[in-house]
């Protein structure tokens, strides 16, 4: 069959927007922006009002979240990246708290509307297929549930494979724009990251299945593994520092038990030789976030190993990953979907891993958290506790014996005070705890 698509421009296609509709975007490297920048120059000719503006993390500029819009657009995001933080906190954007596997179901539900879908796709292949490429996400419902689909096809949007592959009938409108995608590039991890990547990839065994977040601890823990053997990835993301270890063969998904020997994800944030890598790769499934970030999905596989960072952690074991105090910084995102599959998954970890102190010296774990912190991984939730001073299990253990093995993985500058906190909370016998120091 023979399927003809019609070009507009970026300008014809936003008209469809109209007061009090909610737009989705696609996220990170695969955020529209001509679509974007189409939509905000119809809001500054105040050609509509009220319009919702739902993401993920996106990254380069996002225009309608600027304060000059307010009235116009509302952000309400699934997750705060880096570029509305600010406007976040000061209240022009807000942000709508849930687990990362459950954003497909805010619109498959109907508790978030979309009114227009605006994504980024693959040249069509000769079956009529595009891939959403980088990001299947929540945008795969998005596209699913939308009254109206407009799709920027990219030439640098890479044909992944997956629940990415969608037929063009169910897009109704189509711009072209070759602007390559957003990249995101790591900075090499500094000693305390370095120390605490050898700490977790101790804990990895061969076989491991792997998940992890984003950023320098991740790829400290990946630059560890050159010499472990048939690990897997199933994840919500991975970057540049899994490529190595695919070439190796260390990474081949040859022990997993679902999806044997593919990586699956479901959105990617690194340079373009990760996109290179993913385009006609049958090796890599990009699914849906329903898929990868269930944890019933996840605990299928055997030793799940999810290495997830912190912002704060207090003595008893309370993550804060979310807000610094009532200001939100990032998002729940996915760390309680994989803290629990991994810890479900026979054999599997959930590791919490962060360094001791912050740039300025200030101890990151806590007699308690900060007023108005959000607690993302609950007590209940955590096992392996990991900073750049060891790593400790916290799984079964008292909350008086967890507060002395999470002290002896604080910064020693910080144990004084913490231990005085403690022996404050739990009284004399605290001190009395035999094998606190075992690592």
């Amino acid at each position: 069959m023979n399927y003809q698509i019609r070009f507009t421009t970026a300008e014809e296609a936003v008209k469809v927007i109209k007061s009090g509709d909610h737009i989705h975007l696609s996220s990170v490297a695969s955020a529209p922006q001509c679509l974007i920048k189409a939509m905000c120059e119809r809001g500054a000719a105040k050609e509509f009002r009220d319009v919702h503006v739902h993401h993920l993390h996106t990254e380069g500029p996002a225009p309608y979240a600027d304060p000059q819009f307010e009235g116009i657009f509302q952000l309400d995001s699934f997750f705060v990246g880096g570029n509305v933080r600010k406007v976040t906190q000061s209240g022009y954007a807000d942000y709508i708290p849930i687990f990362l596997s459950e954003t497909q179901r805010l619109y498959r539900s109907g508790a978030v509307a979309c009114d227009v879908a605006m994504i980024q796709v693959s040249a069509p292949d000769k079956h009529g297929y595009v891939s959403l490429g980088t990001s299947v996400d929540a945008t795969l419902a998005a596209v699913e549930t939308a009254d109206h689909v407009i799709a920027v096809v990219n030439k640098h949007v890479p044909r992944a494979f997956g629940d990415a592959m969608i037929h063009v009938s169910k897009i109704d409108t189509f711009v072209q724009d070759d602007t390559p995608l957003e990249e995101a590039h790591f900075t090499e991890p500094n000693a305390t990251e370095t120390a605490i990547g050898k700490h977790c990839a101790a804990l990895i065994e061969d076989g491991a299945t792997l998940q992890m977040g984003i950023g320098a601890i991740p790829n400290a823990v990946l630059a560890q593994l050159g010499g472990h053997r048939n690990l897997g990835i199933h994840t919500e993301m991975f970057a540049d520092g899994v490529l190595p270890l695919v070439e190796k063969g260390v990474i081949n998904g040859e022990a997993k038990n679902i999806d044997k020997g593919k990586m699956v994800s479901t959105f990617l944030m690194g340079s373009q030789k990760v996109y290179d890598f993913i385009d006609d790769n049958p090796g890599v499934l990009m699914m849906d976030v329903g898929y990868t970030n269930d944890p019933y999905v996840i605990a299928k596989n055997d030793r799940v190993t999810a290495i997830n960072s912190a912002l704060q952690v207090d003595l008893t074991g309370q993550v804060c990953a979310d807000s610094l105090g009532t200001k939100f910084y990032s998002g729940v995102g996915g760390q309680i979907d994989f803290v629990y599959g991994a810890s479900l998954s026979k054999g599997g970890k959930a590791i919490i891993a962060m360094p001791s102190v912050t740039n300025k010296g200030v101890s990151k774990i806590a007699p308690v958290l900060t007023p108005g912190a959000g607690v993302v991984t609950t007590r209940n939730h955590i096992h392996w506790f990991v900073t750049e001073h060891g790593a400790v299990d916290l799984y079964g253990k008292t909350l008086q014996e967890r507060a002395r093995l999470i002290i002896s993985v604080a910064d020693p500058s910080a144990q004084e005070e913490l231990d005085k906190a403690a022996f404050e909370r739990f009284g004399t016998h605290h001190h009395y705890i035999k094998g606190y120091m075992t690592k």
